[in-house]
């Protein structure tokens, strides 16, 4: 297979996942902006979640960018990132419809956690295919950023449990660490190094 069908198959995945978001928002019922109060939560949760993808999205096409081969084991990766990240509508609309409750602030940041994860495999994967000396292995350095956003995420799931809404600020502050794109990929491309 090659990158671009395996780019393509990813960016259609991620549009469902940003469509079916899109699809929990739902019409404020009444005619002032007082009529908006109640939907807050859900429209809050949806665009930390459309965010969220639009960072994978993003890191998703430099890595691949950089990516030299594709194998059996690249695809299998990537298919796992796609399945942790077709998981985000749930938990958001139910962290949208509860925003004050444990359970869906624990499993939001648990499928972030794990889409994280997934990404890290995926990564380590396509470094493995390409080698230690690829760019990306190259790009990717000591990856401080994701280093410290698997410990935001870990303590913000066990925050939930005392503090759902101290969770959901960690889970902004993640999503604002990765808000700039990350361009060590891209930057290594463009020296050719």
């Amino acid at each position: 297979m090659t990158k671009t069908r395996l780019e393509a198959f990813s960016d259609a995945v991620i549009a469902i996942v940003i469509t079916i978001m899109v699809l929990e928002l739902k019409v404020p019922h009444g005619d002032t902006f007082a009529a908006l109060i109640p939907v807050w939560p859900v429209a809050l949760a949806y665009v930390l979640s459309f965010i969220y993808i639009g960072i994978y999205w993003n890191n998703h096409h430099h890595m691949l960018q950089a990516a030299q081969r594709v194998t059996g084991t690249v695809l299998w990766a990537n298919l796992h990132l796609m399945f942790w990240l077709s998981l985000i509508p749930v938990t958001t609309a139910w962290m949208g419809e509860a925003p004050r409750a444990t359970a869906p602030a624990a499993c939001y940041g648990a499928v972030l956690f794990m889409a994280a994860v997934a990404y890290l495999i995926l990564q380590r994967t396509i470094i493995a295919t390409d080698g230690e000396h690829s760019v990306l292995a190259d790009a990717i350095g000591r990856d401080t950023k994701g280093k410290i956003s698997f410990g935001l995420y870990l303590a913000a799931i066990g925050l939930a449990w005392v503090a759902p809404w101290l969770s959901q600020l960690l889970y902004v502050l993640v999503a604002g660490l990765w808000l700039v794109p990350d361009r060590r990929i891209e930057r290594q491309l463009s020296t050719g190094e």
